[in-house]
């Protein structure tokens, strides 16, 4: 049996310092692996013994890591072990071949967004939108090719029903809208995780897929494995989201990464005989 491990990264891999949530003593508090610098300051993390059971996954599993962030954000990060064959970015708008963008791909993701509205319409709803609260507007993807919006907000000072207006607007236009930490998305409904995983299946000749993940972005991809795992954190786990095929972790923050690694390798295994 050959499966393919797709993982969201940040907050499902790889920490913030924030977002690592440890919630013991400093005394207690496992060490650490950066696999992130940002202008040249630690920005992301993992526990020893997660990067232990990455590393043991791979050794079972295509381990595809499978990310919002875009190709250069994607490119910051440096995960333990060898450096993966496959990567899922921008939501699946580019699928990544030996760190490069597959061309092929990016064509079939543009024939599949030609019935949304453009990116630019979508930016421009939002810049209309904006207020002090919204700190930066960015749009994520490569220069041409497909790609969404996300705002980077003050989320103290983000307007009750405002992600909900816009939201409202997005859907009848073809997009959909996420919250998620400061951020709020802004991505094409076709644009998924789960269309660019069932090709790295399809391409590694797989027939298991696997898969992990925190955010509602997350949740078709969750939705198109065999069998899937979340952490009790996140978006999903803010509303409740579950299926009988998810596991949900026992642990929250950092800890949760190890716990989340440990699952996928215990279902990646080969059967015992007999």
């Amino acid at each position: 049996m050959t499966t393919v491990a797709c993982l969201d990264l940040d907050r499902t891999l790889i920490y913030s310092a924030n977002a690592l949530d440890l919630r013991v003593p400093d005394a207690q508090a496992p060490r650490l692996l950066c696999v992130e610098l940002y202008k040249g300051m630690p920005l992301s993390f993992m526990t020893e013994e997660s990067a232990a059971e990455l590393e043991k996954l791979g050794a079972l599993a295509t381990v595809v890591p499978t990310t919002t962030r875009t190709p250069e954000q994607y490119a910051r990060v440096h995960l333990p072990g060898p450096a993966p064959r496959y990567a899922i970015t921008s939501n699946g708008a580019h699928l990544l071949v030996d760190g490069v963008p597959d061309p092929a791909w990016t064509a079939a993701v543009h024939e599949r967004l030609a019935g949304c509205a453009p990116l630019p319409q979508v930016r421009a709803r939002l810049e209309a939108m904006s207020g002090p609260f919204v700190l930066t507007l960015r749009t994520a993807g490569l220069e041409s090719g497909p790609g969404f919006v996300y705002a980077v907000v003050d989320r103290a000072a983000l307007p009750a029903g405002w992600v909900a207006e816009l939201a409202d607007w997005c859907a009848p236009h073809g997009w959909r809208v996420s919250l998620q930490g400061r951020k709020v998305y802004a991505v094409p409904v076709p644009l998924t995780k789960s269309a660019a995983a069932r090709e790295v299946l399809a391409r590694c000749g797989g027939d298991r897929l696997l898969a992990a993940g925190d955010s509602l972005l997350d949740a078709d991809l969750l939705e198109a494995a065999d069998a899937a795992v979340r952490p009790a954190h996140g978006e999903l786990a803010d509303t409740g989201w579950t299926r009988p095929h998810v596991a949900v972790t026992a642990a929250r923050g950092g800890w949760a990464g190890a716990e989340i690694l440990g699952w996928l390798r215990e279902h990646s295994a080969p059967p015992m005989a007999g």
